[in-house]
Formats: structure tokens, sequence, C-alpha cells
């Protein structure tokens, strides 16, 4: 393989303040914690040697605030593309747990019948196609270089699930991608070479609702 060394840094956004522990997905108004924004600066401050030239973020808030001081460490703009958005969930704006909360609800429980595609929002294979199709734009705007794209949790792992070729359904406790983590993607030319996992601000559950 041939062409030039391009890696795109796919980076969960930080802790959002959410006292009441609602799926928040795609809802407007929801931001990074205090804890949040120091795990976004301390990620700031672990690429402030990488050779960033790009910075594009999910249209929402928290990814927002998450990409801000990279951006500005970099002198460079926040860009947004919409393919970075979390996942669409028919559970929003609800508490969700095992056995609680709307899944206690029989009139919920029609939304569990797939869990493969899965039923209750957007289907995995969707996400993925949305989320190789953003990474691709990211890596011609820093092709020789490096771009970091702010998106969430489960639109991250479907992505990392897909370019390795494992199912795309899975276990969610089981997710590889913990607050402020990143997930790089190292390309020769366009092809995919190497994929690297760190987490710079720490460790979280991956749980966490409305990621």
């Amino acid at each position: 393989m041939t062409g030039p060394r391009t890696i795109v840094h796919l980076l969960r956004h930080g802790e959002v303040h959410n006292p009441t522990g609602l799926l928040y997905g795609r809802l407007p108004g929801y931001h990074l914690s205090e804890n949040g924004r120091n795990q976004a600066e301390i990620v700031a401050k672990s690429l402030a040697d990488a050779d960033v030239t790009a910075v594009v973020a999910s249209p929402l808030e928290r990814a927002q605030e998450t990409a801000a001081p990279i951006a500005a460490l970099h002198g460079l703009d926040v860009q947004v593309d919409d393919d970075l958005i979390e996942a669409d969930n028919r559970f929003e704006g609800q508490t969700v747990s095992v056995g609680g909360g709307a899944l206690r609800s029989p009139r919920h429980w029609p939304l569990l019948r797939d869990p493969f595609t899965p039923s209750w929002g957007e289907p995995y294979l969707q996400i993925a196609h949305r989320m190789v199709a953003a990474v691709h734009r990211a890596r011609e705007l820093a092709v020789g270089h490096e771009a970091v794209c702010v998106s969430h949790q489960l639109p991250i792992w479907t992505l990392r699930r897909f370019v390795t070729g494992q199912r795309l359904w899975h276990d969610p406790r089981r997710r590889q991608c913990a607050l402020a983590s990143l997930t790089s993607l190292v390309f020769t030319g366009s092809e995919l070479t190497q994929l690297r996992y760190t987490e710079p601000a720490g460790g979280s559950d991956p749980r966490q609702t409305g990621a």
C-alpha cells in the first residue's frame, strides 16, 4: 500500500450533566459537566503535540464542547458533520435500565422484539455507513496529517466493529469506548492499516445513558 499516512481520531465526548439519568440521545440542552470539561481539557493536552489539522464534531452540544479546547490549542475552527451525531433511539427522553424505567411498561415491549437491527432505534448498519463516510471526509480534510472527530459511544463502537469485521449487534456492557476515549484509525492512502484505543482521561462505565 502506498500513499500518505493519515490518522483520524474518533473521540467520545466527555461526561454530561445528567442528574436525572435520562437517555438523552439527540435531545438539545445537554452540556458537559464540570468533570466533562476537565476531561476535554485533558484530551486536548494529550493531543498537543499531534499533527492535528482538522477538528470535526457532531452537532450536539456535548460534542462541540469537547472539541472546542482541541481546536483552540491547534488554532482551528470546529467543523460540524451531521453524520457524527448520536444514534436515534425511541427511548430518548426516558430512563432506561434492566428491569426498570421505560422497559417495565408493556407498551414499550414491542420495541424490543429485534435486538439485532435493533428495533428500538437507528439500524446498526446505517450508523456504520454514515460513520465511515464521516471518517473518510475527515481523512481527506487532513490527508497526511491528523484529524479529530468528536462523536458518541454507540456510533464509534459500531464503526469499530464494522471496520474490524465483527457482527454489529453486541452487548452494550462490553463496549470499549469510555468517556473522552480515543479510537484512532491509521490510514495509508485510503486504506485502514491500524486501529488504536487509548483513554487519556481515564476509564468510565460504558453503560452511562444517552452517551
